[in-house]
């Protein structure tokens, strides 16, 4: 029996029923490929992040069976006390060859990766420049950092260099954080016009490049490859739930910006 002080519940379901805005959970019975079984019904589909249909590959579906033999189905604990497993550590070198970066840290998911990786690099005495279309994992981590924060016209690399003439000087240091492929429009940022600007300015910059891993640069390797801005770009910021397919998320950049995966001595007192 609902509680009277929960009612109000119920009636907003109604409400979003009647005005057709309720949205149910699908259920699928079948690995995601471009035909899939949908609460009992064959259906075409066009509506997961599966570009390169990976998430069925049988060499991808053989290797995480021998992991889970191995390793069983998870480490029990986070990373930083003892969930970190050889598998996190062969999985950040990859993807930092990949990538062709000094290194890469995992995390739960895209949408953790931008909030973990905004808050070390800025705080509240700081600001971040932002595009007015950025992700909204983009927009929830520069709030954690309590930066300053200060949008740009979308793709605007004009009103970003104006942007950063009138506010940089009132704060210790700046950022300029983009989304690589906006995953709504589909329009590309202009990264190597937004890298000049920062340049000229000592700005230091991160693009979430979601979208782009899997379809632009050689092999897919992103929009940092795509513009040939190897060494110079300082995070980016990646996902393993479209374009590879599974799940999980990635920081990868220059070794001082991702850090926190080096080892304390073993030597050090424990608490």
């Amino acid at each position: 029996m609902t509680e009277p002080k929960l009612n109000w519940i119920a009636q907003e379901m109604a409400a979003l029923k009647g005005s057709g805005l309720l949205i149910g959970l699908r259920t699928i019975e079948s690995a995601p490929g471009a035909w899939m079984t949908v609460d009992g019904k064959k259906v075409l589909n066009l509506c997961t992040n599966n570009y390169l249909g990976l998430a069925d590959n049988p060499r991808l579906v053989k290797a995480a069976k021998e992991a889970l033999d191995r390793f069983g189905a998870g480490p029990t604990a986070v990373r930083s006390i003892a969930g970190t497993l050889t598998l996190h550590e062969a999985l950040e070198h990859k993807i930092a060859a990949f990538k062709q970066v000094e290194d890469a840290l995992s995390v739960q998911s895209g949408f953790v990766a931008n909030q973990a990786a905004l808050p070390p690099l800025v705080g509240k005495e700081d600001v971040i420049f932002s595009d007015r279309l950025n992700h909204a994992s983009i927009i929830d981590g520069a709030r954690l950092s309590h930066a300053k924060i200060i949008v740009y016209e979308h793709c605007d690399p004009q009103d970003l260099e104006a942007k950063v003439k009138e506010h940089l000087s009132n704060y210790r240091r700046g950022l300029v954080v983009t989304d690589g492929v906006f995953s709504m429009d589909g329009d590309v940022a202009p990264l190597d016009k937004l890298y000049e600007v920062a340049e000229r300015h000592g700005l230091m910059t991160m693009v979430d490049d979601a979208h782009g891993e899997g379809v632009l640069g050689h092999g897919g390797r992103g929009i940092v490859d795509h513009f040939g801005l190897h060494g110079k770009f300082d995070v980016e910021i990646g996902t393993f739930s479209k374009a590879f397919g599974v799940g999980g998320g990635v920081i990868a950049g220059k070794k001082s910006t991702t850090c926190v995966r080096k080892r304390v001595p073993s030597s050090s007192p424990t608490r």
